[in-house]
């Protein structure tokens, strides 16, 4: 994973991460979560979007990321099969000043409603086509490129309400106390990476396992 406080590639866990998805789910995946295993407590309860009856999951993500990136496919896999009672959604990160322009690409694309169309496109003009996106210019240009109208884009891009949102991951990211990113919150109480668990397989087990047992506090 990407490590908020140097920026660079955690060995151990990176490499759990982008290897062996699937190998130790089951295992990962039987009695309960454990603090310190496979969850870290907040030390403070953050307030959730979710609707009455519905469990938050957060993914705390950035398109520059190589592990976010290798980690999208199956974390796209895991979306198709979540239950009903889970509101999902993603937050674009920042650990400098330099990442405001992904985050503003990712809510503007939520504003024009092209996140499931192109959000596995940004991913591969980053890492594959080996173009930063890390500019206004990069961003607008790409934009044009991929079919979206450049006037709309731009309006939607500087617009107010993008602007907030960016300055709410930011809050959002710093009240989860986020140690890198691909990472999730859960239910405003609970933070896991593959820091915490070993691998990102083991850290969708561990989501799975705080959905369950908030579901059930629940009732």
């Amino acid at each position: 994973m990407i490590d908020r406080r140097g920026f660079g590639l955690t060995v151990g866990a990176g490499a759990l991460a982008m290897a062996g998805f699937g190998v130790h789910r089951l295992a990962a995946a039987q009695g309960k979560a454990r603090e310190g295993k496979d969850f870290l407590k907040l030390h403070t309860e953050v307030p959730v979007d979710a609707p009455a009856g519905k469990i938050e999951v957060i993914e705390f993500f950035w398109y520059s990321c190589p592990h976010c990136n290798a980690f999208e496919p199956q974390l796209e896999a895991w979306l198709k099969k979540l239950p009903k009672d889970v509101a999902f959604k993603r937050v674009p990160v920042q650990f400098r000043p330099n990442f405001i322009p992904q985050q503003k690409l990712y809510y503007t694309l939520e504003a024009l409603g092209k996140v499931d169309e192109l959000h596995l496109k940004v991913f591969n003009t980053v890492h594959i086509d080996k173009n930063p996106l890390d500019t206004d210019a990069a961003i607008a240009a790409w934009a044009e490129k991929n079919g979206l109208n450049k006037a709309k884009f731009t309006e939607a891009y500087n617009s107010f309400a993008v602007s907030t949102k960016v300055a709410k991951a930011a809050k959002l990211q710093q009240s989860y106390e986020l140690q890198g990113v691909p990472s999730f919150g859960i239910a405003g109480k609970y933070y896991t990476d593959a820091t915490v668990t070993g691998s990102m397989d083991n850290t969708l087990a561990a989501v799975e396992k705080l959905i369950a047992e908030q579901r059930t506090a629940g009732k």
